[in-house]
């Protein structure tokens, strides 16, 4: 259930309607201060509250119920975008288009230095490498791990940029203190104790969305995160499993203005996972910046076609510099007609 109480509610006034809240209906209360009101969400089981009596209160603007199973992520209970900072240097979902670049995988300090050198000079804002890597054959390359962390903290180092890495299992959390955000892969999308177990931390998450999950168990995830108290997710469109063979999978631009609607969490895209094909990366992030995503994570490698993992979906740093340059522009376009 929503409250939208009037902009006229004292604080003497919201605390005694909160507690009685609480304590006649045993609900919990959950409070958001918007420019022009104030925002209560109840939840729990309110299916014995009169909502006519609620209505009738004279600091209340609005009442509806929520059908929903998401709360936290829910737009409803937040009406305004949620902005996710980073180091507090960059806000995602202010407005402004943030990009993360950098290779699927970190395979040596030389190497991945030298990308973030690279991805940083054409306008990333957050560098991405894979420490820990999931792969469906058992046989591929597994990541640096331990290792991989140190040489994308060396790479920090060396280029000021935001770090952003995959974990994969909740035993490793306290390797990734020093980690700028976590990514949950697609695969741990609903790894649902690793999700709780990163709501007790304060760091940002990136939760890129299951190979074939809906949008409600997306967010649903997302929820996971949020009712342990951590509210500093961003989701990630990388595309889903469809019928279709030619692309490893089929990005749903469609999500991304859903999302929008639906919850208040920024949400970027994944277009070199979506596609799996470098050259289908830039219309495909194109597609994204124009359906209003808030950012992009793309992959880049200085050598893609000895890359240790992904290489076919990997732009080289030149071509990374022309895909930056067009979607920069694009949304500066976009800016200038809204």
């Amino acid at each position: 259930m929503i409250i939208v109480l009037k902009p006229s509610t004292t604080e003497e006034q919201l605390n005694k309607f909160t507690n009685m809240l609480k304590n006649d209906y045993q609900v919990k209360v959950n409070k958001w201060d918007g420019v022009h009101s104030t925002v209560l969400g109840l939840i729990g089981d309110t299916t014995k509250i009169d909502i006519e009596y609620i209505d009738a209160q004279d600091i209340v603007e609005s009442v509806k119920r929520v059908q929903e199973p998401y709360k936290k992520a829910n737009r409803k209970f937040h009406p305004e975008n949620s902005i996710i900072k980073i180091n507090d240097e960059i806000s995602i979902g202010d407005g402004s288009l943030h990009i993360m670049a950098g290779p699927c995988s970190v395979e040596s300090e030389e190497q991945i230095v030298g990308i973030a050198k690279d991805v940083k000079a054409s306008g990333a804002t957050l560098l991405r490498g894979g420490a820990f890597k999931p792969r469906t054959s058992p046989y591929a390359f597994q990541g640096l791990k331990a290792e991989g962390l140190d040489l994308l903290k060396a790479a920090r180092k060396a280029t000021g940029l935001p770090i952003v890495t995959e974990i994969m299992r909740a035993s490793h959390i306290d390797m990734f203190e020093n980690v700028d955000i976590i990514q949950v892969g697609a695969r741990n999308m609903q790894n649902f104790e690793l999700l709780k177990e990163l709501g007790k931390t304060n760091k940002p998450i990136l939760l890129k969305r299951g190979l074939s999950a809906t949008i409600e168990e997306w967010l649903m995830s997302a929820e996971y995160i949020m009712a342990g108290g951590n509210n500093n997710v961003i989701l990630c469109e990388r595309g889903i499993r469809t019928y279709e063979t030619f692309t490893r999978n089929t990005l749903d631009v469609s999500a991304i203005p859903i999302i929008k609607r639906l919850s208040h969490l920024p949400v970027v895209v994944d277009p070199s996972h979506a596609s799996g094909k470098s050259w289908l990366v830039e219309p495909l992030a194109m597609a994204a910046v124009a359906a209003g995503a808030d950012g992009l994570i793309i992959e880049v490698h200085n050598d893609p076609p000895h890359a240790l993992s992904d290489g076919a979906q990997s732009l080289t740093p030149e071509q990374f510099d022309g895909v930056a340059k067009n979607v920069f522009a694009l949304k500066d376009a976009l800016s200038k007609v809204q």
